[in-house]
């Protein structure tokens, strides 16, 4: 079965950076778009970035020029380069997958269970 885990979450100071990881199995990952979404407390999951199977790459606006999201096809891994960290941007973190770009949660079929990032101010 489809299998996201994502790592590298964890607690940083504001202005700081944290690399996010998400390793896939179970799929033909150099098929798949994969995406990167947050989850801030009492709020919905919000798109954070999305990367196509030939590398394009789109950012909420929040994330524009502070993240740059990543894939290795060799390694089935996804990343999220995260610089210049915000309290703003604590959330839960987590990656997604799908056949054909979309940009909203509802779209993605698998999930990964989510990693806490955490910016103290």
């Amino acid at each position: 079965q489809v299998q996201l885990v994502e790592s590298g979450g964890g607690l940083v100071q504001a202005g700081g950076s944290l690399r996010l990881s998400c390793a896939a199995s179970g799929l033909t990952f150099g098929a798949y778009v994969m995406a990167w979404f947050q989850q801030a407390p009492g709020k919905g999951r919000e798109f954070v970035a999305v990367i196509t199977k030939s590398g394009s790459t789109t950012y909420a606006d929040s994330v524009k020029g502070r993240f740059t999201i990543s894939r290795d096809d060799a390694k089935n891994t996804v990343y999220l380069e995260m610089n210049r960290l915000k309290p703003e941007d604590t959330a839960v973190y987590s990656c997604a997958a799908r056949i054909g770009l979309a940009y909203t949660s509802n779209m993605y079929r698998y999930w990964g269970q989510g990693i806490q990032v955490t910016v103290s101010s």
